[in-house]
């Protein structure tokens, strides 16, 4: 049984990934702040350990007698640039402790959408700190594998704030969604098949391709959990709210981007070697 260590195994796309990695037989150490949190939404045969990518000598137990290492890092939105960001310094760390340790792969979860910088004079310091995050990980000397997934399902029930679901910006271009668990299929498969002198980075795609606001509608129609009605939110709006909240700033810069990223389908390579996905929206939709 190989064993994988996972940084963000309680985030958003951590969980489901973290659930399809033990169902593969993964033996799997998670690097949790709250020990007792993440027992409560992860599988139980995972070994917790407290700490963050600031502690050093915590890292290196952590990295101990493992085979992989699975990076799912986030930013801190209210932090700003300049401070102390895991995707950047708290990276610079771990990598380094995983060759220190004779790590035999590094996972990283990027995405497709920060391809967008750049583009339309889109200048954006978090898409600039992912790209430069894909860079270190390349010239860290550790065989890697890079994962550039589209929108995540899971990103819809996220968007629920009361009874409301919002509906935010006005999509030029579909996304191919992928449910979380299919992406951690798709995961556990990559460091199973890859040669140990190889390095590889996958377009992550799900089976259907919708606009972020042809996806919420099929969401609305079969999600059962409560009633819900729609809230749309004009791009403009959310950017005005951003002047005085970080979260409306982080939330308006990364809906442009979905809204006007020319995603296209790319994920021929992926479904041959990783497995095609099968999960659609409405089947995740009922599924919560």
């Amino acid at each position: 049984m190989k064993k994988i260590a996972f940084v963000g195994a309680t985030g958003m796309i951590g969980k489901p990934v973290a659930h399809a990695l033990v169902d593969a037989g993964y033996s799997m150490s998670a690097l949790v702040r709250n020990v007792e949190k993440a027992r409560k939404v992860l599988p139980e045969s995972i070994q917790f350990v407290q700490g963050d990518l600031e502690n050093l000598l915590k890292l290196e137990n952590f990295l101990k007698d493992v085979d992989y290492l699975y990076l799912n890092l986030a930013p801190y939105k209210k932090a700003g640039s300049k401070k102390w960001q895991p995707e950047r310094e708290g990276l610079a760390n771990v990598l380094a402790i995983a060759k220190k340790m004779g790590i035999k792969r590094v996972g990283f979860l990027s995405s497709i959408v920060q391809r967008y910088q750049g583009m339309n004079n889109f200048d954006w310091w978090i898409f600039e700190i992912k790209n430069l995050a894909v860079d270190k990980v390349k010239e860290s000397g550790l065989p890697y594998v890079i994962f550039y997934p589209s929108n995540v399902m899971e990103t819809l029930p996220s968007t629920i704030q009361g009874n409301k679901l919002l509906y935010g910006g006005k999509p030029q271009y579909k996304n191919w969604w992928i449910a979380g668990y299919d992406y951690g299929k798709q995961v556990a498969k990559a460091f199973e098949i890859i040669p140990d002198d190889e390095n590889r980075e996958y377009v992550i795609q799900g089976p259907e391709a919708f606009t972020f606001h042809e996806a919420s509608d099929i969401f609305l129609q079969y999600y059962s959990r409560q009633k819900l009605t729609p809230m749309k939110v004009p791009l403009w709006a959310i950017k005005f709210f951003g002047i005085f909240s970080k979260e409306a700033n982080y939330g308006g810069h990364i809906i442009e981007a979905l809204d006007k990223y020319p995603e296209k389908f790319e994920a021929d390579r992926t479904w041959d070697e990783l497995g095609k996905p099968s999960i659609t929206v409405e089947q995740f939709a009922k599924s919560l």
